[in-house]
């Protein structure tokens, strides 16, 4: 088989491997950017695979990074483009099921190739556009399957995180994972308890935002992979494949307010979640605020406006997830029709009021300043300085 019609990224790259070709070594482009072209699908990344040492790449081309010299990889900088290329290597010794004590460099392409953890990504392609495929990783495309390369057990122990990317890979592609290697992963998934979890929440998270979610969600739930995520084990995991529609997630903090709607998680319950997943501080608060506004029943004006906007967009997008579309519509509609989205919004400030009502600076402004907003809110209250100075000397005046 043979690409005839490269796509920009490799066209672009295309010299690289020409360069290397014309030094008297192998080259080829391999992995992800191979499957990707042959599935017609973007290029993410793209990865070259030589026979040429690290120390002979650098005297092929004039500007180099040792990006990762140790493991073979070298980033030569072509026409303001960087590109990783990674000489043939073996592995062995995974102790830690993470990373290989020993890595030797090689010259053999077949070598290279039977180290990768799956088949359809143990693919390389020459310049000419030949296709190398030495683990019928063509025909696993074709009847879209995931399947380990070689034994999956063996896969798995080099790195147990490869587990977690075959779910990811079946969520992104909507592929079957072959019985053999989802076997493996049944055998192997406490392994995962050996790998960092900042690795996890990255696989995770790209599995949530895959076009066949629930479909890799059932494998883990088949294969009890989940059980040995951070506190999966702790709650309904059912839940995110029976209560839940194919309907793409987006944010990172829609993942988190699905699970947090679907479980009724309050916001003590949100933060332990998301802190034993490593999660960024301002995804936690976002995920937290929408979760709530989600479980709030009856949910008020002045709720809604607390949340913010990007909260609002989270709980609509996780309300189209569970197959609430009027819901969503309806919280969007309402969230629009308020009188203020943000402080930001309000026509006087604290300055303002100090002046015209003769306040002191203090936290009284503040207060002050709440109640207006709350007011307005409640339409009780034009958003006008003029009124709002009225109001405020009046409830001065009062109390």
């Amino acid at each position: 088989m043979k690409i005839n019609h490269w796509p920009q990224p490799l066209k672009q790259a295309l010299p690289v491997l020409q360069q290397i070709e014309a030094a008297g070594f192998e080259a080829y482009f391999v992995g992800g950017c191979v499957r990707d072209t042959l599935l017609e699908q973007p290029i993410h990344d793209v990865d070259l695979a030589t026979s040429a040492y690290p120390e002979e790449i650098k005297q092929i081309f004039q500007h180099t990074i040792d990006t990762g010299i140790e493991h073979g990889t070298v980033t030569v900088v072509w026409q303001q483009q960087n590109y990783e290329i990674t000489t043939f290597r073996t592995e062995s010794g995974y102790q830690d099921f993470r990373r290989p004590d020993q890595v030797t460099f090689v010259r053999s392409l077949q070598d290279d190739l039977k180290r990768r953890d799956f088949t359809i990504n143990a693919l390389a392609v020459r310049s000419t556009g030949e296709i190398i495929d030495l683990f019928s990783g063509i025909q696993d495309l074709q009847h879209h399957e995931i399947q380990a390369v070689g034994q999956a057990n063996e896969r798995f122990h080099e790195d147990a995180l490869r587990m977690m990317r075959a779910v990811r890979f079946q969520s992104q592609l909507d592929f079957t994972i072959a019985p053999a290697t989802l076997a493996g992963i049944q055998t192997n998934a406490a392994l995962l308890k050996k790998i960092a979890v900042e690795r996890i929440h990255t696989e995770f998270i790209k599995l949530m935002q895959g076009r066949a979610r629930r479909r890799a969600l059932q494998s883990m739930w088949q294969s009890q992979l989940y059980r040995f995520c951070p506190q999966l084990q702790l709650y309904d995991f059912r839940k995110l494949i029976e209560q839940t529609t194919d309907q793409p997630l987006v944010q990172e903090a829609s993942i988190w307010s699905l699970l947090g709607y679907l479980w009724q998680l309050d916001r003590l319950e949100m933060k332990q979640l998301l802190k034993a997943w490593k999660t960024s501080n301002e995804v936690l608060k976002v995920a937290q605020t929408a979760t709530q506004l989600l479980l709030h029943d009856p949910l008020n004006d002045w709720n809604l406006y607390q949340a913010r906007a990007s909260a609002v967009a989270v709980a609509t997008e996780v309300l189209q997830v569970v197959g609430q579309n009027k819901v969503a519509t309806a919280l969007q509609q309402r969230w629009t029709h308020l009188p203020l989205h943000q402080p930001a919004d309000l026509q006087i400030n604290g300055q303002i009021i100090m002046q015209a009502c003769q306040q002191p600076a203090g936290p009284q402004i503040g207060s002050l300043l709440t109640l207006v907003q709350q007011k307005i809110i409640q339409r009780q209250l034009a958003n006008d300085q003029q009124a709002i100075v009225h109001f405020l000397k009046i409830y001065l005046s009062r109390n």
